[in-house]
């Protein structure tokens, strides 16, 4: 009897997901190395915009508003990508994409450094934007296809969210550093450049991509609807428009604000904090065995966002901002893994990397209209004021999550779902 025991407990922990186990995955290495590097450029985009428009104009406003209309735009493309991806695979969508956004992100500095008007930047920002490789929600749909059920999902998901906002440490640290001491417009052109590069290398990593789905006859598999119709596909769209607010809204005042105290340098620090406890937050969900239901952990981890992020406009020095931030970033990191967790339950495989661009998309929509919201605040109220969008932002979103919490509810493993994706042919959640 003794022995048994024993040999249970071992088993069950070689058996317990940790991220060891994760990255012994095989052929995990093939698409995360290019997936990093494909990625890199995101973090680095919003940023670059912002720095070289305000130097270009002088205006937070205008810089904010340019930025907004890349962001609305790649939220608006981004569900359409996913869903190519999904019916005709991850490289013919990626491939073509990179080319068009590298030479948006070159014709859009051009644009910016000889003076054109408000209006030639705004339609620059439109392909700029449509055009974002959308790396991360297709690294998610790979891990879906290699670990199908595994437990290990959910670690998977937390390592994704870790390594975007190491991204989002890198990132603004690098676009700060290229834009106010090498020049102006070397952010947006070192993010063209990365663009370009780590997404055809990622592209060229063919044997991890999901298959695409295919009839009886070998003909593509014809969907009709999008993920966007499961509700708690809605209600997470909704969160995560929240989440976005937060990181439109610290970018834009984080720059106002060191500006406004001769520390311009100081803003990549200052967001590398804030994007470092997200990444520290991420490493510790991922690296416990949650017994608590999804559901519940996304209620109490986005109720801690938004009381933290209600209290960023009362920050008065750089050293307590500085900790309002690393707090805020380690509050956001547990509601983003977890919404992309319930994905999994909420949505079958076979649209899954559209359900994932609309997350994404749907932050990319918040960020874009928080940083116009908070370009506004700045120019127009007292410096700070832009750090009333993130309060503002995940107050509503809150609101929304609380009231329509029974529908993140997914369906019951092995049951048919017959609506809500779409498929021609009832669908079973795998």
């Amino acid at each position: 009897m003794a022995s048994t025991v024993t040999t249970s407990k071992d088993s069950a922990a070689t058996s317990r997901p940790g991220y060891g186990r994760l990255l012994r995955t095989r052929g995990a290495w093939t698409f995360l190395l290019p997936g990093f590097a494909a990625r890199q450029p995101f973090a680095m985009l919003t940023l670059s915009i912002v720095l070289l428009v305000q130097h270009t104009t002088g205006s937070y406003g205008a810089a904010g508003a340019v930025a907004a209309v890349t962001g609305v735009s790649m939220a608006l493309f981004a569900p359409y990508t996913g869903r190519l991806a999904d019916r005709h695979g991850q490289r013919a969508v990626l491939v073509p994409g990179v080319l068009v956004h590298a030479a948006a992100g070159l014709g859009l500095t051009a644009l910016a450094l000889n003076g054109a008007p408000l209006w030639a930047l705004f339609a620059a920002a439109v392909p700029t934007g449509a055009s974002v490789p959308q790396v991360g929600p297709m690294v998610r749909a790979r891990w879906g296809v290699r670990l199908k059920g595994s437990p290990l999902m959910a670690t998977a998901a937390a390592f994704e969210s870790v390594t975007d906002e190491f991204t989002f440490v890198v990132g603004p640290l690098l676009a700060t550093a290229l834009c106010t001491t090498v020049d102006p417009s070397a952010g947006l052109l070192a993010e063209a450049a990365l663009t370009l590069v780590g997404g055809l290398l990622f592209a060229a990593q063919k044997g991890t991509q999901p298959p695409v789905a295919t009839t009886a006859d070998g003909r593509t598999r014809v969907r009709h609807a999008s993920a966007l119709r499961v509700p708690g596909v809605r209600v997470l769209v909704v969160t995560f428009l929240g989440i976005g607010s937060v990181f439109g809204g610290m970018q834009v005042s984080l720059a106002a604000y060191t500006e406004s105290i001769g520390e311009p340098g100081l803003n990549g620090v200052l967001y590398g904090v804030f994007a470092a406890g997200n990444m520290l937050a991420g490493l510790a969900c991922g690296a416990i065995a949650w017994k608590v239901a999804p559901q519940r952990r996304l209620l109490v981890a986005y109720a801690a966002l938004a009381l933290a992020a209600s209290a960023l406009w009362t920050a008065d020095s750089a050293v307590l901002l500085g900790a309002l931030g690393l707090l805020v970033g380690m509050c956001i990191a547990p509601a983003l893994i977890t919404g992309y967790t319930l994905v999994e339950s909420l949505v079958p495989a076979g649209a899954r990397t559209e359900a994932f661009t609309w997350l994404t998309g749907a932050v990319a929509l918040g960020q874009a209209a928080a940083v116009t919201v908070a370009g506004q605040f700045e120019d127009r109220l007292w410096d700070g004021a832009g750090f009333l969008v993130p309060m503002g932002g995940t107050l509503l979103a809150l609101a929304t999550l609380l009231a329509l919490r029974s529908r993140l509810a997914g369906a019951p493993r092995g049951r048919t779902v017959a609506r809500g994706v779409g498929h021609r042919e009832p669908v079973a959640v795998d």
